[in-house]
C-alpha cells in the first residue's frame, strides 16, 4: 500500500507490475481490495494501479461532497506522481462515473475505458430522489443501510449462491465512514450526463452490463452506445460482475487490454 497527499488528504493506492498501465477504480461502498485477484493476474503482463477513491478504504474524506470530477483529479494526481502519461481505466459502477469524468478532463491521458456495470447517463429525477432518501437512511441506521445496499447489488439467485462472497463485500463496505458514504451519494446525485463523450469515439470503450442488474436497467443502458464504436459484453447476472462472473470477466478484460 502506498499513499499520496491530495489537497492535504491521504489517498491510498497500490502499484504493481510492468507494461501498459491499467487503473482499476472500485464502486460505491467498495475499495481497492475488491480488485485483489484481478490485480494479481493483470500485473503479470501490465502495470496495475488500484486506488481507494475519496472516503473509501484507506483514503480520507474531503468535504461534504465527493464529486466525480474531484475523484478524477485524485486519479490524475496519482498518475502524475507515478509519471504515467496514459492509462487504461476500468471503472466499476461509481468508478465508471469517475472514469468518464477523468476522460472528459484529461482526454489525452486515456488509452481505453471500461465501464463495468456503469453508465454515462446522469441520474434520473427518481434516482436523485432515491439518493437523497439514502442519505437520510444511512444517517439514521448506518448498519442496516450498508447491509441492504450490498445484498441488493447481486441478482436474486446469487444472493443465496454467493452468501460468503456477499459477507466479505459487506465486511469491506462497513469500513466506509459515514461521511464517505454521504459525500459519495451527494457526488453521484449531482454528476453530469456524459453520454456525448461516448458519441465522440475518442478512445476504445467497452461497456459490460448484467442482464439482471437490480441497479442499472439493462435495456435502458444499452442505448448509450448506439451509434458509437463502443463494444458491449453482457453477462446473465447482476451489478457485481467482478464477483458474479469472475472468470468470464477476467478473460473479457484481458482480451480488451491486448486488442
Amino acid at each position: 500500500m502506498k499513499t499520496l497527499l491530495y489537497k492535504k488528504t491521504k489517498i491510498s493506492y497500490t502499484d504493481s507490475g510492468e507494461g501498459t498501465p491499467i487503473v482499476l477504480l472500485h464502486g460505491f461502498l467498495e475499495n481497492k481490495k475488491m480488485w485483489k485477484d484481478y490485480a494479481t493476474i493483470f500485473s503479470q503482463t501490465h502495470r496495475v494501479i488500484t486506488i481507494d477513491l475519496l472516503g473509501h478504504g484507506e483514503s480520507e474524506c474531503l468535504g461534504y461532497v465527493h464529486s466525480m470530477e474531484e475523484n478524477a483529479n485524485v486519479v490524475n494526481g496519482i498518475l502524475e506522481h507515478l509519471n504515467i502519461q496514459k492509462a487504461i481505466i476500468v471503472g466499476h459502477s461509481m468508478g465508471g462515473y469517475v472514469g468518464l469524468a477523468f476522460a472528459e478532463s484529461y482526454p489525452d491521458k486515456i488509452d481505453k475505458l471500461v465501464l463495468l456495470n456503469s453508465t454515462s447517463k446522469e441520474d434520473s429525477a427518481e434516482k436523485k430522489l432515491n439518493r437523497a432518501r439514502a442519505i437520510k437512511t444511512v444517517k439514521q441506521n448506518y448498519l442496516t443501510f450498508v447491509s441492504m445496499s450490498i445484498a441488493n447489488l447481486f441478482s436474486e439467485e446469487n444472493r443465496t449462491r454467493l452468501t460468503d462472497e456477499i459477507e466479505k463485500v459487506k465486511e469491506q463496505a462497513l469500513k466506509t465512514p459515514l461521511q464517505g458514504i454521504v459525500a459519495s451519494l451527494e457526488g453521484m446525485k449531482i454528476r453530469k450526463d456524459r453520454e456525448s463523450l461516448l458519441k465522440q469515439n475518442l478512445f476504445p470503450v467497452l461497456l459490460i452490463l448484467g442482464k439482471k442488474d437490480p441497479v442499472l436497467n439493462y435495456d435502458e443502458n444499452i442505448s448509450q452506445i448506439e451509434n458509437t464504436t463502443a463494444k458491449l459484453v453482457s453477462f446473465e447476472d447482476g451489478h457485481m460482475s467482478q464477483i458474479e462472473n469472475k472468470e468470464e470477466l477476467k478473460k473479457v478484460l484481458l482480451d480488451f487490454f491486448s486488442n
